[in-house]
């Protein structure tokens, strides 16, 4: 006999795994009729990718903290420490892990911690030099800092001064590390990645990149310091199940940042870490039964604040390890491939 617990988890499942199906079929139906259809991985695998973002975040450490708006790639010591420390603990349990840096990064004195991190196998791409909206139409919606200080883009169009900004981080990342970017990701998230921006894709490929990470799926959020509720959890982890990877009509390969991302859980939402976590277990398990691919969207400025013992990385990797027969760690090279 079904208890009424079970009929709940049984009709929560089965509306989850028709969100998974909508998904698969999503190229067949609709205006995204010719995007190549999500493929499972060969080996039946769950791809899982632990991302972090390189860059100051305002609101952290403290909730007045805003002039990190300006200045995003003055990575303080403690956002460096905490990535070389999540990037240890993801290698010692089998995985690797894929940064974006904003190009100001370079601009710093030493970048040793983070030769560090590629020495050890985990990539690096790029996230613009200043933290730059690649949509932006208006100079003055660029970057905060381009407001402020509007002569540094004196003479150029949005659309220049953006692919400038990229090259620039490229340049800054050949210099410091010798490395090429490893894919590409936009500052912020955008509800429909690039469907509706071709020219900004056509920038992108022109400029060598294959595969993408621009979308960050619309979803619910609670009030500030309001638990999530069961229906609250039930649509973050369907949105993550209809924002799996395809291939826009162009070839290029877009690799959804999946929800709820540390910013929108801490300072949007002003969550208690168990919250998040309880939240982040059921996306990377509804993960492994579906065999698909979760993009854990964090950044190091936030949680070395909200979650200094690395919670949020050990449980994943937990997860992953304990069902070593059907899901991988593994970087975004890997999921784009």
């Amino acid at each position: 006999m079904t208890t009424p617990q079970q009929h709940n988890d049984l009709s929560r499942r089965t509306f989850l795994a028709s969100c998974a199906a909508s998904t698969m079929g999503l190229a067949a139906t609709g205006s995204h009729a010719a995007e190549a259809e999500p493929r499972k991985s060969t080996d039946g695998k769950a791809r899982i990718a632990i991302t972090f973002d390189l860059e100051m975040s305002r609101n952290f450490p403290t909730r007045e903290t805003t002039h990190w708006d300006y200045e995003k790639g003055n990575l303080n010591e403690e956002t460096k420490r905490y990535s070389v420390e999540a990037a240890r603990r993801v290698k010692e349990a089998g995985g690797l892990m894929h940064f974006f840096a904003v190009g100001r990064v370079f601009e710093q004195e030493s970048v040793d911690w983070l030769r560090g991190i590629v020495e050890a196998g985990h990539l690096v791409g790029n996230h613009t030099y200043d933290h730059v909206n690649v949509t932006a139409t208006k100079l003055e919606d660029v970057q905060f800092r381009f407001s402020r200080s509007p002569w540094l883009a004196e003479g150029k169009n949005p659309a220049d001064l953006i692919r400038d900004n990229i090259r620039l981080c490229e340049l800054a990342m050949q210099n410091r590390l010798g490395i090429k970017p490893a894919g590409f990701r936009t500052p912020g998230g955008f509800s429909n990645g690039l469907r509706d921006r071709p020219d900004v894709r056509a920038m992108l490929q022109e400029l060598g990149y294959s595969w993408i990470s621009s979308l960050y799926p619309p979803h619910p959020y609670t009030e500030p310091m309001q638990e999530p509720s069961r229906a609250i959890v039930d649509a973050i982890v369907a949105a993550h199940a209809n924002s799996q990877p395809f291939a826009y009509p162009d070839g290029l390969i877009e690799i959804p940042m999946s929800p709820i991302s540390d910013i929108g859980a801490f300072r949007t939402c002003r969550w208690k870490l168990d919250w998040f976590l309880a939240v982040i277990r059921e996306l990377v398990e509804w993960t492994i039964e579906h065999r698909a691919v979760f993009d854990f969207l964090a950044h190091p400025s936030c949680l070395y604040v909200v979650d200094p013992e690395f919670k949020a990385v050990e449980l994943i990797c937990d997860l992953v390890n304990k069902h070593s027969d059907s899901a991988a760690i593994v970087h975004l090279n890997t999921i784009a491939q």
